[in-house]
C-alpha cells in the first residue's frame, strides 16, 4: 500500500472511531469519508462493507475488553479480578458509544467468536469470585446484561458526567454483589442486543 493510502486508511479509521463514539454505528458511511478528507468510493475501496469498517475501527477496543478479563483472572484476589472488569466494562461503554453498539452487533467477520471467548471467559470469571466466597451465590453471568442496561443510561450525558456517574452507579452494584446481602429474584437471561434497545 502507497504511504498516501495508509495515510487515507488510518484517518478514515481514526474519524470512524471518533465517529462512532459519539453518535454509535448509524453514522452514514459518507459522513465518515466527508470528515475523513477522502472519497465515498475511496473509503468503500478499503472497506466495502459498513460492518468491515466497524471491526477494524474496534479491533482493539475488543482486544482490551478481553485482556480485562485475561488479568483479572490472572489476578490473586478473585473479587477485584471481578471488580475491575465490572468497572473497565462500564468505563468503556460510557467513554465509546460505538464500542457497546459493534460488541454486540452480529459481524460474522469477528464478532461471534469473540462474543463467545469474552462471554466463556467472563463466566469463568464469575464463578472464581463465587468460589473465593466474596461473590453472592445467586449472581448470574447474565446479570451483566442488567449492569450494562443501566449503565447504557448515561450514555446520553457529556463524556465527563456519564464517567463520573458511571464509577458511582458501579459502585453501588458491586456493593450489592457482595455475599452477605438478602436474597434476590431469580436471574433473567437477557440478550446482549437489548443493550442497543
Amino acid at each position: 500500500m502507497r504511504a498516501d493510502a495508509r495515510e487515507n486508511r488510518a484517518r478514515v479509521l481514526t474519524v470512524a472511531r471518533e465517529l462512532f463514539a459519539e453518535r454509535g454505528l448509524d453514522v452514514p458511511m459518507a459522513a465518515i469519508a466527508r470528515r475523513a478528507g477522502v472519497g465515498v468510493a475511496t473509503l468503500y475501496r478499503r472497506f466495502p462493507t459498513k460492518e468491515s469498517l466497524v471491526v477494524e475501527a474496534f479491533t482493539e477496543q475488543f482486544a482490551h475488553c478481553q485482556a480485562v478479563i485475561d488479568d483479572a483472572m490472572q489476578d490473586p484476589d478473585a473479587w477485584r479480578g471481578f471488580c475491575t472488569v465490572i468497572e473497565q466494562v462500564c468505563l468503556l461503554q460510557v467513554r465509546d458509544r460505538g464500542f457497546t453498539a459493534a460488541f454486540v452487533a452480529s459481524f460474522p467477520e469477528l464478532h461471534s467468536e469473540v462474543r463467545d471467548r469474552t462471554w466463556t471467559s467472563f463466566s469463568a470469571l464469575v464463578q472464581r469470585a463465587k468460589d473465593s466466597g466474596q461473590l453472592r451465590a445467586d449472581f448470574s453471568p447474565h446479570d451483566l446484561m442488567l449492569v450494562l442496561l443501566a449503565n447504557n443510561g448515561l450514555s446520553g450525558a457529556p463524556v465527563e458526567a456519564a464517567v463520573a456517574a458511571s464509577r458511582r452507579l458501579v459502585a453501588y452494584l458491586l456493593e450489592s454483589f457482595r455475599t452477605g446481602t438478602d436474597a434476590l429474584p431469580p436471574p433473567v437471561p437477557l440478550s446482549l442486543d437489548l443493550v442497543l434497545n
